[in-house]
Formats: C-alpha cells, sequence, structure tokens
C-alpha cells in the first residue's frame, strides 16, 4: 500500500510572516531555485498551481516547508503600500508551516532565507510582520543566515510605559515561534543596554528551550546564569493588533 505524505499546515493568509514589496518582473520558479539551492544546499522543491497563478507556491527544503506568493491583487499590494510606507507597487508574502514552538525554529530559518532570497532576486523590500523591521537587499547581504542566531529574528526594544516612573523592555518575534512575547518593567532613568541585553539572551534561551513557564512559576537558565519568573499575562493592543506577552523578572542565579 503506497502511504501518502502528510501535508504541512499553513496558517492563514491574513497571518503572514513576511510581506514582499518590489517593482520589478517577479523571479520564475526556476530563479528561486537556483538561488536557493546555491546559497543553502539544495534541493528546493517547489509546487504551485498552474492553474491559478496567485495561489501559493510551496516551497521545501528537507523536512521545512514555506509558502509564498509574490502576485498578490492590486488592491492589496496597494493597501500594504499605504500601510507600510514603501512605493513598491507590487507585493508578496510568505509564511512558513505551523508547528510545535519546540520544533519551530528551522521553519522560521528556512522562511527567513526565502525571504532574504526573494528580497535580493526582487531587489525589493521585506517587511517583519512580528518585528516590524524593514529590510532591503543590502541589510540582507549583512545576513546571511547560514544558521540559526536568535538576533536575526527577534528584537529587543524599551519604550516608556503606561506607569509613571517606569520603562518598558519589550521583545518582538517570539510570536514567530508559538510563543507569546515577553516584557519587562524598570525605573526611568536606569541604563538600558544591561536590561537590553540580558532580555536578549532570555529569548534565546526560551527559544532553546521551546515554552515559556506558567504566570507564577520559576525557571533556572544556566546557559545564561539567570533566574527567571513570570509575573503575569497579558494581551496588548497596539496599532499591529493584540499580542499576548508574559511580564517577567529574573536575578541571578
Amino acid at each position: 500500500m503506497k502511504i501518502r505524505r502528510k501535508q504541512p499546515k499553513l496558517p492563514k493568509s491574513g497571518h503572514p510572516l513576511y510581506i514582499i514589496g518590489y517593482r520589478a518582473a517577479p523571479p520564475t520558479l526556476a530563479e528561486v531555485r537556483t538561488w536557493f539551492d546555491l546559497e543553502y544546499g539544495g534541493p528546493l522543491v517547489l509546487k504551485e498551481d498552474a492553474a491559478d497563478p496567485s495561489a501559493l507556491v510551496l516551497a521545501t527544503h528537507g523536512p521545512w516547508t514555506a509558502a509564498y506568493s509574490l502576485a498578490l491583487p492590486p488592491s492589496e499590494a496597494a493597501s500594504w503600500k499605504e500601510r507600510l510606507g514603501w512605493g513598491h507597487d507590487r507585493a508578496g508574502l510568505l509564511l512558513r508551516a505551523t508547528a510545535p514552538a519546540s520544533k519551530a525554529i528551522d521553519l522560521v530559518l528556512h522562511a527567513a532565507r526565502l525571504a532574504r532570497g526573494l528580497a535580493l532576486l526582487t531587489d525589493g523590500t521585506t517587511y517583519d510582520a512580528a518585528t516590524h523591521d524593514y529590510r532591503n537587499p543590502s541589510d540582507w547581504k549583512d545576513r546571511p543566515l547560514a544558521g540559526f542566531i536568535t538576533e536575526d529574528h527577534v528584537t529587543v526594544d524599551h519604550a516608556e510605559s503606561g506607569d509613571p516612573g517606569l520603562e518598558r523592555f519589550y521583545t518582538r518575534g517570539l510570536a514567530k515561534f508559538g510563543l507569546d512575547e515577553l516584557e519587562t518593567f524598570r525605573p526611568l532613568g536606569l541604563p538600558s543596554r544591561p536590561v537590553l541585553e540580558q532580555l536578549a539572551d532570555i529569548a534565546g534561551e526560551i527559544l532553546r528551550i521551546g515554552h515559556l513557564p506558567t504566570v507564577g512559576a520559576a525557571i533556572s537558565l544556566p546557559g545564561i546564569g539567570l533566574a527567571l519568573r513570570v509575573i503575569r499575562h497579558r494581551t496588548t493592543s497596539p496599532v499591529e493588533g493584540s499580542i499576548p506577552c508574559r511580564e517577567i523578572t529574573w536575578q541571578g542565579a
């Protein structure tokens, strides 16, 4: 009896990992395949619906799958152009297959490699929907993605919080891996760099572990010499939409 491989599950197209804006003619499947194989070793297997040029192209490399389309309808391309404030008249999107957080690292890396290739091949711009970063071809040339580096996929930042006298430090990008974002609060006026560096280290360790503690629970992170505790869970509501966050504190282990 012939065993049929289970097709990877993809999220709804309304939740892309990357948006790609460009002006030039889109690359052919052969061009995408050749570029990827030269950069990362092949074979990259691409499958498209020949009857529907706007359908997603499945891009599989070994056990990892992502999907992309560089043929969004003009109305959607115009909407992204206005929302993202760029000059690109054409747009595409890229999604990764769904997977548990413990298995998401390779899938996110695979999707980022495809986004990098599509930006370079179209001379376009990618918008990371989770970190809100814009990357042009010159930015991607400085990020070869030869292996997984947390900083390529997750960012940390800080801003004034709604509480007087407190500064909010937070991650962006853990959502790509099916995880809540992290946040912590510190009094205004204290040096921010040490907090940002430790928060980035914590994000990397959480990705390595593949899960977050529940509210009230603590976890030791011996790899970076810290002990972490989750204080509360909440959902923030920025312009980009609702984002689940877990407030954390930490101290030396």
